[in-house]
């Protein structure tokens, strides 16, 4: 890369110094990409936040917190978020193996009002059903991204003009100088760590067990008592949840298999369409009679006229004046 290049396209290039480590005793610079976050699909926080590619392994909160703050001063920086975090979170949620019935009905249940005492309920009982992390510390894979939330839109402007002025003072923001000890170390420690974390007590990994399925079947009751409730219940729209008979698991209660009730929406549509394309050609019909008895009252009309023509020009041939 050219020492002079401050910009690669839309991204304004930040140089950090990243200082010696004993497994590499010597400083370098890591280039870090920043550009106004501008995603596919818009939020409301757009105009606020910074994207960042080429971020190092390593980064956390606390890393991105420091640049930030180096840059455009204390206070500024409200969060980050990860790649990998912003894909598919740090673990799985409990909704992803929750039953396939309480997922097609989770619409439905987002309608009704929980209190807040129940919510707290749940996330205590999810955050128990989730095992405990194996790592004391994540790490990013190699080129990945994250976005930059920050108090307002005048402090992205100050974080570029920031950026841009690195360049000219060679004054790099050091990676991790306000972290310290703030953040669980790597190498052989961390290793260990996780070797460690890896067993879990049998009591922690047979609460979280229990609580899950205890979670996952309270669940599944209230699908099917809630498919049982809306079988003949229409929604707001004025429509009735698709169901298929039969009994037991997937039976009456149940609602019906996407590909049921795309079928259903399917055949329904073209029913409308056919009345509506029947209507259309009823009126077309009636347009075409009234065009045709419209055209034979015409060619009626010019032949009385013509006859009515030759009828006077023959008489007219019979007149002879007097001399």
């Amino acid at each position: 890369m050219s020492k002079n290049k401050t910009t690669i396209g839309d991204f304004s290039i930040l140089p950090i110094s990243i200082p010696p480590v004993s497994s590499y005793a010597r400083p370098v610079l890591h280039h870090l990409y920043v550009r106004r976050n501008a995603p596919k699909v818009p939020t409301e926080n757009d105009s606020r936040s910074l994207f960042l590619a080429n971020v190092p392994v390593d980064s956390t909160d606390l890393h991105l917190r420091g640049i930030f703050t180096a840059l455009v001063g204390a206070g500024r920086f409200e969060g980050v978020t990860f790649e990998d975090e912003r894909k598919s979170g740090s673990y799985l949620r409990p909704d992803d193996v929750l039953p396939a019935q309480a997922l097609r009905l989770a619409v439905h249940s987002k309608k009704r009002k929980r209190e807040e005492d129940k919510e707290k309920d749940r996330e205590k009982e999810e955050s128990l059903s989730r095992l405990p992390p194996t790592w004391t510390r994540p790490l990013h894979r190699t080129g990945s991204t994250a976005v930059v939330l920050l108090a307002d839109e005048k402090s992205v402007e100050r974080a570029l003009k920031a950026i841009a002025k690195t360049h000219k003072t060679r004054q790099y923001p050091t990676w991790g100088a306000a972290v310290a000890d703030r953040v669980p170390p790597l190498g052989s420690r961390w290793l260990r760590a996780h070797a460690r974390l890896s067993y879990p007590d049998r009591s922690v990994v047979e609460e979280s067990v229990n609580t899950f399925f205890t979670m996952f079947n309270r669940r599944e009751k209230e699908a099917a008592e809630l498919a049982k409730r809306l079988r003949n219940e229409p929604d707001e729209d004025g429509f009735v949840t698709v169901t298929r008979g039969g009994g037991g698991p997937g039976g009456k209660g149940a609602p019906a298999r996407m590909s049921e009730a795309e079928e259903a929406r399917r055949k329904m549509l073209e029913k409308e369409e056919k009345k509506r394309t029947e209507l259309n050609n009823f009126y077309r019909f009636q347009l075409r009679e009234r065009k045709k008895a419209e055209q034979a009252e015409l060619l009626k009309r010019f032949e009385e006229d013509r006859k009515k023509v030759a009828a006077m020009r023959e008489k007219r041939g019979k007149f002879r004046p007097e001399t």
